[in-house]
């Protein structure tokens, strides 16, 4: 009875090996590695973004504030102190910058200032100010081309109608599947898969452009390589020369690829540094693109990035526009998939930086307007 068992165990093995073997690549690695989480940079291959010879340093206060819990997060005083309440909210990092002081710094679950952390969608804002850059400096003429341009292998019907602008807003019309919990969905496979230039060459129009949000990454990575076909210029060094070095990061940092046969940048996500350079890059567009005297990013662009153009709105309600998510009240933020965030609040003078390995199952961006309150 026992050898019984054992032989269909073993042909059960054979048989799960066997299927594996005959799907495709990223369903395997769906499967293997599941869900995207905070380790993943060490899963896929990179390219670097390197450090400048000088470094830009934030003042430090003393010590940290202490920030009291607002009580609609606390109603039952569960929580005695504010990092008691963003450990249970899985936070790994929690940054706060005012007026160029760092009041706020901490660190979770093993994690410290040196740890690499990844943006995950948070990157698709730093890809917007590649944008911006990139059609001052005269490689691209404007938002309003036609994506075709750069980018002939989409022949499928539809393609010529769609712009920069579409892109950017998520009002592209493309048929694309954001479901991350479906590994037969399109975004996994852009995700785990080896050959995102195979995969672009297929993609389908789903309605006109410019008629309703729909936000799907595949918008970011076609802008990512409309930058690097209009600039010659590999998207990380794009990054590394016009933003990371010119702002004075203190780390060297990398951006995942596809694979390390076509190293095609998977610019949706996947920025790979620590949170104080985060913080840097949400100062960049707190002084409008400004830094220390030079313009780094168009002040138009960042003034039009940070503005609401459209009824563009994300799955919370928040106005969407060129891959940022704004605020009424003038405040703005980049945003990735676990709660990571790199939020602005200009008429405070305010940055916050929250890296998480969950979402934690809040509305970040209000905690983040409620403990500006007590600023």
């Amino acid at each position: 009875m026992k050898n019984k068992k054992k032989i269909l165990l073993l042909i059960l093995f054979f048989l799960v090996v066997i299927i594996f073997s005959l799907l495709p690549k990223h369903i395997v690695r769906y499967f293997y590695w599941n869900l995207a989480d905070l380790n993943d940079y060490k899963k896929f291959p990179s390219l670097p973004i390197e450090k400048g010879n000088n470094s830009f340093t934030f003042f430090e206060s003393s010590g940290n504030l202490n920030f009291q819990i607002p009580e609609k997060y606390n109603p039952d005083n569960k929580w005695n102190t504010f990092e008691q309440f963003l450990e249970k909210k899985k936070a790994v990092a929690f940054l706060v910058i005012r007026n160029d002081t760092i009041i706020y710094e901490n660190y979770f679950a093993g994690y410290n200032d040196t740890s690499i952390l990844t943006t995950f969608s948070a990157s698709k804002s730093f890809v917007s100010a590649l944008m911006g850059i990139a059609i001052d400096e005269g490689y691209i003429y404007s938002a309003s081309e036609p994506i075709i341009k750069y980018l002939p292998e989409l022949t499928n019907p539809g393609f010529d109608k769609i712009t920069i602008k579409d892109l950017l807003n998520m009002r592209s019309g493309i048929k694309f599947n954001e479901g991350y919990f479906n590994p037969f969905a399109e975004m996994p496979k852009y995700y785990y898969g080896t050959n995102i230039l195979k995969y672009i060459k297929k993609l389908k129009i789903k309605e006109e452009p410019d008629k309703t949000y729909d936000y799907i990454s595949v918008n970011t990575i076609l802008l990512s390589l409309i930058i690097e076909r209009a600039t010659g210029t590999k998207l990380n060094k794009y990054l590394e020369q016009k933003i990371w070095q010119p702002i004075g990061m203190q780390y060297n940092a990398t951006w995942s690829t596809d694979s390390k046969k076509h190293q095609t940048i998977k610019a949706n996500c996947c920025i790979n540094g620590q949170a104080i350079d985060f913080a840097k890059f949400g100062r960049l567009y707190l002084n409008k693109g400004n830094w220390e005297g030079n313009e780094v990013v168009p002040e138009k662009w960042v003034v039009k990035s940070t503005s609401i153009i459209n009824d563009s709105r994300d799955s919370q309600g928040y106005p969407y526009t060129y891959q940022w998510r704004v605020l009424e009240n003038g405040s703005f933020f980049a945003k990735g998939i676990l709660g990571q965030y790199i939020f602005v609040y200009p008429e405070k003078n305010l940055i916050f930086v929250r890296i998480g390995k969950k979402y934690g199952g809040i509305d970040w961006v209000d905690l983040f307007l409620e403990l500006s309150k007590q600023l």
